[in-house]
């Protein structure tokens, strides 16, 4: 319920925000992650190889900056091997998220620029060993920093580093951090 007034609130806010703005630009996007789980408890991690889809929308303040929010169902995880007291055991985690970036764009040049804002993910689906799981935090608040190329016609690729400051999973002492990289293709409308 938290998670659904969250999302409302925002899209409130954008509306109101976007009735301001003389143009508004929106589009889609979407593109592969790779992404990780650090902590102190892991032996060592790998790499999960997942997706990300959502829309997004553009809001010019100037000729150089707007705000671009998002909402992206996301894919993530690590595949980890834990300490434990009898030795390292192997766990896949796999945590699926709606991610709400709101970023700040500043164009370098007329096609490229740079995006760097907060993120308010909100935990859809966890599963560790293919079991469905109840050990991940609901909300987890990170930030994203990358750069798009707008390739001509609506179209533009992106690429984006993302982190998670507060813990990912609630069910532990260890604080565990969501990290990755997305990579992707959109278009603008």
């Amino acid at each position: 319920m938290r998670s659904l007034i969250l999302i409302l609130s925002f899209l409130i806010f954008t509306g109101s925000t976007i009735k301001a703005q003389e143009f508004v630009y929106f589009g889609a996007k979407g593109g592969i992650n790779l992404t990780d789980l650090s902590s102190d408890n892991f032996a060592k991690t790998s790499f999960r190889t997942g997706f990300h889809l959502g829309l997004l929308a553009e809001v010019p303040l100037s000729n150089k900056i707007s705000i671009q929010p998002e909402i992206l169902y996301s894919t993530q995880g690590t595949e980890a091997d834990v300490i434990t007291f009898e030795g390292n055991l192997n766990i896949d985690y796999n945590l699926n998220y709606f991610q709400v970036p709101v970023l700040a764009k500043i164009y370098l040049t007329e096609s490229l620029s740079i995006e760097a804002g907060p993120s308010f993910n909100f935990l859809v689906k966890e599963k560790i060993w293919d079991r469905k799981t109840e050990f991940g935090s609901s909300f987890e608040f990170g930030g994203a920093l990358g750069v798009s190329y707008a390739i001509s016609n609506g179209f533009f690729i992106t690429t984006r580093y993302s982190y998670g400051f507060t813990n990912a999973l609630d069910a532990y002492s260890t604080t565990f951090n969501n990290s990755g990289f997305q990579l992707g293709t959109g278009f603008m409308f």
